[in-house]
């Protein structure tokens, strides 16, 4: 059981930002007697906010009532530098996130995941070991569930996993969770945080106060640079002194004893073998059995949208990869097929990134590029080199329909976009669900 956690700042409260955390925040605000007012630049559908009889401005900047409020709650899609936001700190006011704003009210411990790809996946996984070993969990945060949601409604034994994005941990101020996970960082978000150097700093705010009672992990590689007190567990290479290691002979062991071999894990890859040995070293680190990590990481089937296979015609997989949203994501999804069989299909909101590294693994993996969205002459230009013919077909219909047409069996079409998904899909949900639908009327 967690320890116990600061009061909120006091309010009114300004909500900036009415998509799922926005509501769910303010909606829990209003449920504690808490004056809330919510805002949205756009016009989101708030009709459980006006239900509730929570007071909301839509297609409005907010800054006129920031004199009405104490604290602002800030949602992860709204930047730093809105005129609100800006606005609410020259004025003084508390500025706290969703995430924060939910682990004060909450009395559960929190085991908080972040990293640049392979948050999902661990995260879900990690909500399967719990269950696989009989242990209240759920599972929240970025992976779908606004963590307020879960106020008044969750046994206090139960634990939260919660996938934490950079946009949410940059608005934490006294966060401190009992676990926190550090996947990865590789270059993604570059258009919000300007550098990776503040993107990694965001990332590190899940472990800058933790305790010496928390528990950190990250890899081998990333270990000396997490801040804060908790204890260290580390995973990667026996040679590299990894407390969840993995050795030579294929082997996996904790601590120095044996676990299982890595080829039992559930979910096929490299990277899934670096997902799942996190995922053992927060469990195992926390006390859960080490009969039910083994069982979790063997019988795990992995998630939607992430190298999630949809169908097979004539020969021919198609595999949705819609959550791989940077370069890094979709060099992974490539390097899990065999060269010269992919037709990938990439594109939407570049997000200030460099194609570039793609150019090598596109030209040894892929038969075909079909480019879509707001990023495809950005990614063209990136690929020239690759020597693989692109194409440029707009949009999702005509990806899957050129795709199918050249593809062969024992060939894949693999929607891995390098992308966000704004320019033309609510989220990379909706964008995956729809080459989904594509696929299944073929």
């Amino acid at each position: 059981m967690s320890g116990s956690r600061p009061e909120l700042p006091g309010g009114p409260y300004l909500v900036v930002g009415l998509a799922r955390s926005g509501i769910a925040a303010a909606l829990a605000l209003h449920a504690r007697g808490e004056q809330a007012i919510g805002v949205d630049a756009g016009v989101p559908d708030v009709t459980r906010l006006r239900a509730a009889g929570v007071e909301v401005h839509l297609d409005a900047p907010g800054t006129d009532l920031v004199s009405r409020a104490r604290t602002l709650v800030k949602s992860p899609g709204v930047p730093q530098d809105a005129p609100v936001v800006r606005a609410a700190r020259d004025a003084g006011l508390a500025v706290i996130g969703e995430v924060e704003l939910a682990w004060r009210l909450l009395p559960n411990d929190f085991i908080a995941v972040t990293g640049t790809n392979g948050k999902t996946t661990t995260t879900e996984l990690l909500g399967h070991v719990h269950r696989t070993a009989g242990l209240p969990v759920t599972v929240a945060g970025n992976v779908g569930t606004a963590v307020t949601t879960l106020i008044g409604a969750l046994d206090p034994a139960a634990t939260i996993v919660c996938e934490t994005s950079s946009y949410q941990l940059e608005d934490t101020l006294a966060f401190a969770p009992e676990a926190a996970i550090l996947l990865n960082v590789t270059p993604d978000h570059l258009d919000r945080h300007g550098t990776l150097e503040a993107y990694r700093e965001a990332k590190l705010e899940a472990f800058r106060r933790q305790t010496a009672a928390g528990v950190a992990v990250t890899s081998t590689a990333l270990a000396a640079a997490l801040p804060g007190d908790a204890r260290r567990v580390t995973f990667g290479a026996a040679a590299d002194g990894a407390t969840v290691a993995l050795h030579d002979d294929g082997t996996i062991s904790w601590e120095g004893a044996p676990l299982m071999a890595a080829a039992e894990i559930g979910i096929p890859g490299p990277h899934n073998r670096e997902n799942a040995m996190a995922a053992a070293a927060v469990a195992l680190a926390r006390g859960v059995d080490a009969a039910a990590v083994r069982e979790a990481l063997r019988s795990f089937g992995g998630v939607a949208h992430r190298l999630e296979p949809i169908a097979e015609r004539d020969g021919v997989a198609y595999v949705n990869d819609s959550k791989a949203t940077n370069v890094d994501a979709t060099q992974v999804a490539l390097r899990s097929y065999a060269p010269g069989t992919v037709h990938l299909i990439a594109g939407g909101v570049p997000k200030a990134q460099d194609f570039a590294p793609l150019a090598p693994l596109v030209a040894e993996r892929c038969a075909a590029v079909y480019l879509i969205g707001e990023g495809a002459g950005e990614i063209g230009a990136a690929l020239a080199s690759s020597g693989t013919p692109l194409h440029d077909v707009g949009d999702m219909e005509r990806a899957v329909a050129a795709a199918s047409a050249a593809a062969r069996p024992g060939e894949v079409v693999l929607l891995s976009p390098a992308c966000a998904s704004f320019d033309q899909y609510p989220n990379f949900e909706a964008r995956g669900d729809h080459f989904r639908r594509l696929v299944e009327e073929r």
